[in-house]
């Protein structure tokens, strides 16, 4: 099964549901940043809501999402757009800890609860909204709860799970977001909350192999449950050697001579996706050229 998203309405309109399995996009980063246990962990909640948050975006549109909890893997950073495309990576994808007292991969002592959670939405001619919320939990998906309501104050629960292997491979990765519309009913809200009471964990939920529509039906009952659409979700990275070289090129001649003299060659490495582009000689000085 490849990674792909729903969206959804449930109880005639009211809730607005997304659902995702990331299981293969989370693979991807954990790869490319070697990520241990607990980073993978939480890199992946990230991603795994980051990746669901820009699927209500439209057209061109995208957004960052930055976490600063202080801890020791430092900040989290995720990019992700409209078309299901999503990229990120932590400050120091090398950490690990043994597990919490629930026997879970201790997240929150890895990401931290000093600092806080921002989007800043990209929406397109040059307009921006930024939101930021203090961290209240660490864990991410609580985080990520809390920004919804004070920052969009649209009352949402996040649920997002990622199972690592003991080798630091991913197992399986997925969540969900959903939100209650302007006007939502009482007796609809008792329903849900009631509900989140004795289902699984998304982490269980994810383990037992269930889909993003199942998910969504684990949440509000089958009957209750409407899929609008469905869109496939990757890791994906624009970085290209011709954007870092067009980087190199408006620093300008001076600079680029003197890593020629210096060095005889650069290299610019990619953070988010942890690309490596080598330049020679001959090119930096054809770059020089350019930027005269």
């Amino acid at each position: 099964m490849s990674d792909y998203l729903v969206k959804a309405l449930a109880y005639d309109g009211q809730v607005r549901a997304y659902a995702i399995r990331s299981t293969d996009t989370i693979r991807e980063a954990q790869r490319r940043h070697e990520t241990w246990r607990t980073a993978s962990a939480a890199l992946g909640r990230a991603m795994t809501a980051g990746v669901m948050m820009g699927a209500m975006l439209k057209g061109e549109e995208k957004l960052t999402i930055k976490i600063e909890g202080g801890g020791p893997i430092g900040n989290i950073l995720v990019d992700s757009n409209a078309k299901g495309e999503v990229r990120g990576y932590v400050s120091n994808p090398q950490v690990d800890f043994e597990s919490n007292e629930f026997g879970k991969l201790d997240v929150r002592r890895a990401v931290g609860t000093d600092g806080t959670l921002t989007v800043v939405k990209d929406i397109g001619l040059r307009d921006f909204f930024s939101g930021q919320v203090p961290l209240v939990s660490g864990e991410l998906g609580e985080d990520f709860t809390y920004y919804f309501v004070t920052s969009e104050q649209v009352p949402s629960s996040v649920g997002v799970g990622v199972l690592v292997n003991p080798d630091d491979t991913i197992l399986a990765s997925g969540g969900f977001i959903f939100q209650l519309m302007p006007g939502t009913e009482d007796e609809t809200i008792t329903k849900i909350e009631e509900r989140l009471k004795t289902i699984p964990p998304i982490s269980k939920l994810i383990d037992k192999g269930l889909t993003p529509e199942q998910i969504l039906e684990e949440l509000f009952g089958k009957e209750n449950v409407k899929i609008l659409e469905s869109m496939p979700i990757h890791f994906k990275c624009n970085c290209s050697k011709e954007r870092f070289g067009n980087a190199i090129i408006s620093l300008g001649s001076e600079e680029i001579r003197e890593m020629i003299e210096t060095d005889g060659m650069a290299e610019a490495h990619c953070h988010f996706c942890n690309e490596k582009y080598h330049y020679s000689k001959e090119e930096l000085e054809e770059f020089e050229r350019q930027a005269k």
